[in-house]
């Protein structure tokens, strides 16, 4: 408390308003393989649009069911964290090699020459772009009255093609000497000239000079010998730009379709007058990104602008990019001039064939395909299993979804059903206490007793036994229809496990069972894998089995009929939406007090804490998640040694509300002369 000294009016401000935070249990975590997207990193995805764009459709060629399962349990959700896992050995980054080259120059005042005449100059242009189109459909006809300071490029340029930006000729100054320079690059590219003394065409002005191979002034020329300058192109396996896909994947490779549709990433560079091109980045046909870009240090140098570390560079969504030379990145800085020759760029050694450095630097037009992507969604069982379950230390595959930040409620990697990476998933779930872990036995088991065995870890394919209030088991398999391979297809069981489980999140309550005819009935599916009847319910759901069981009811349809956990012991954990509203109730507590850490450890704030999480309980209690509840958090709860540990304890009493799972009806019969 301040202590006040003079007189005067003072105000304090002290926040009392703290309620508890709200949590959305329907935050759902899935691991699996794709075609492209970030790698082994947990990205939030938000609609089934976003899901495609992120990571590209499902494919038969891509392990597991990863994309099939969240684009099902999108229908049901908004916040689906994907982590897309891969095999090392086999990801490679699509790419396409972008040429430079010079353009075609000719110089129209050798060292401030004077022209030789007094009445003006009128020159006459054509420009060819490196694919050899002509780019006037007459020759340019340009007039430069006498008296124009033609040292000046400011001068020139106003008389001269117009704007660097947008003409296909520009003037540049090098070295004291005017240079008319062609908009494109590279072989095919041509500039040509002549120039004319006033009006009269039949007087030729002495003022055009070409240049040789290293940019070095030749003799002067007329009208009578009217130049033509042809562009180069540098050997590409000497330098070039290497445009990579931002992440590993064959998703970034151009193709056409069965239907003949572009996919994939092209990359376009179009010529504008100057320094400048146009980089635009082409994805399924479609244009999604474009830079302004050129090779010179001044302006938009291309180092700096695409994802290369750079301060001021600008991020892409696709493209990653740096200049090469041979198989070593190249670190340069760019050029200084437009003029300026290639050699300046810093690359050392030849560039070409021969000592060739040409001057007026850039990109060559054209669009470029990208190629060589690939994805890492394939490859042997333990090369699956072990990218699929990843690295603790470098929170690789499951391990990605180990951020409480995440909020994750529910998690699953969709027919990836190796016992070492479900463990990895359930064991998980256990210790961050963040969410509950979804799993399924294999497809293609041949009878209730083996996917009991299974569940028990007597079988092949899986030798221990799950026992976890954090998992919970579903089967068997469900025909679906695959929108992208236009046919009926057998979808993990788990998949579906979760989709209801948010489905009963938007409907009714988190804490309500994921099952029944109200919240458990599938829509989608056509087939169950097997048909379970009452005799193999009972023995999926009793006697320490822990299967949950998706049922073809002949007039209700395809139904999940069961809501345990993988927990043996009998108790209140045993059932999903019991666990599912404690893992909530965690989460509200551990966000809604944490601004009572290094407060006074005095019934003051036992008060607070008190107040706090009882209005919350009393919240859930209204909604039907508990029916009785009591908050313990005083002196008994708070002994001195426990104070002077520096510990304030809080015992919270729950009694949680459960499912009605077995209906009895009890018919007694009675004779007439009976009271009723």
């Amino acid at each position: 408390m301040t202590n006040f000294v003079s007189p005067g009016v003072y105000v304090i401000e002290k926040d009392l308003s703290q309620y508890p935070t709200s949590i959305n249990p329907s935050v759902v975590g899935i691991v699996g393989f794709a075609n492209k997207g970030p790698e082994n990193k947990a990205t939030l995805i938000t609609s089934q649009e976003q899901l495609i764009k992120t990571f590209g459709k499902p494919s038969e060629s891509i392990e597991g069911q990863g994309l099939e399962g969240a684009l099902e349990i999108l229908e049901a959700t908004n916040q689906v964290y994907f982590v897309r896992s891969t095999v090392d050995s086999g990801t490679v980054d699509a790419s396409a090699k972008i040429p430079i080259g010079s353009c075609p120059a000719i110089c129209i005042n050798p060292s401030g020459a004077d022209w030789g005449v007094t009445s003006g100059i009128k020159l006459v242009v054509h420009v060819s772009s490196n694919a050899g189109v002509e780019q006037f459909t007459t020759p340019k006809e340009f007039t430069i009255p006498s008296g124009t300071a033609t040292t000046s490029s400011v001068a020139l340029v106003s008389k001269v093609g117009g704007g660097a930006q947008t003409s296909k000729v520009s003037i540049q100054n090098i070295e004291g000497s005017s240079f008319l320079v062609g908009a494109f690059a590279g072989a095919g590219a041509a500039l040509s000239a002549a120039a004319f003394s006033g009006t009269d065409l039949d007087q030729p002005a002495e003022c055009l000079q070409a240049l040789d191979d290293d940019g070095t002034i030749l003799g002067g020329k007329g009208a009578s010998t009217s130049l033509k300058v042809i562009g180069t192109t540098v050997n590409t396996s000497k330098v070039s730009y290497l445009v990579q896909s931002l992440h590993s994947g064959s998703e970034y490779n151009y193709a056409l379709n069965d239907k003949g549709d572009v996919i994939g990433n092209t990359i376009e560079i179009q010529s504008l007058g100057g320094k400048d091109n146009i980089l635009q980045v082409n994805s399924d046909g479609a244009a999604a990104e474009s830079y302004s870009v050129s090779l010179e240090g001044s302006g938009n140098f291309i180092e700096k602008v695409i994802n290369t570390g750079e301060v001021d560079n600008v991020v892409s969504e696709y493209i990653k990019a740096n200049i090469v030379s041979g198989v070593s990145d190249v670190d340069v800085d760019g050029l200084t001039d437009f003029g300026n020759k290639l050699k300046d760029l810093g690359l050392v050694g030849e560039i070409n064939d021969s000592t060739y450095n040409p001057r007026f630097v850039k990109f060559v037009e054209g669009t470029y395909n990208m190629a060589g992507g690939e994805s890492g969604a394939s490859g042997t069982s333990s090369q699956i299993k072990a990218a699929a379950k990843g690295d603790p230390a470098e929170k690789t595959g499951v391990y990605a979804l180990d951020y409480d930040i995440l909020n994750i409620g529910l998690a699953c990697v969709p027919d990836i059903n190796d016992q070492d990476v479900q463990n990895a998933l359930i064991s998980l779930a256990e210790s961050s206490q963040n969410f509950l872990a979804v799993v399924a036995p294999p497809y293609g088991l041949a009878s209730v007793q083996d996917a009991i065995d299974w569940s028990n870890g007597q079988s092949v394919s899986r030798t221990s036994a799950i026992n976890n209030s954090y998992a919970a088991i579903y089967w068997p398999w469900v025909k679906t229809f695959d929108q992208f391979d236009q046919k009926d297809k057998w979808f993990d069981p788990a998949i579906f496990g979760i989709r209801q489980m948010c489905f009963t999140d938007s409907t009714s309550e988190s804490w309500f069972a994921p099952a029944g005819f109200v919240r458990g009935r599938l829509t989608k599916p056509v087939d169950v894998e097997i048909n379970v009847g009452q005799g193999d319910r009972d023995a999926m759901y009793s006697g320490g089995n822990v299967i949950n069981p998706i049922v073809n009811f002949v007039q209700q349809g395809i139904t999940i009929f069961g809501q345990r956990t993988a927990q043996r012991d009998p108790s209140a954990l045993d059932r999903i939406n019991v666990r599912r509203l404690m893992i909530i109730i965690r989460k509200i507590l551990l966000n809604s007090t944490r601004q009572f850490v290094f407060e006074p450890n005095d019934p003051t704030t036992w008060e607070n804490i008190t107040g706090l999480v009882e209005s919350q309980l009393d919240e859930i209690a209204r909604r039907r998640g508990i029916t009785e509840f009591k908050v313990i958090c005083d002196e008994t709860t708070n002994t001195p040694v426990r104070i002077d540990k520096g510990e304030l304890w809080c015992k919270v009493l729950l009694k949680p509300t459960k499912s009605a799972e077995i209906i009895v009806f009890e018919l007694n019969l009675t004779n007439q002369s009976a009271s009723l």
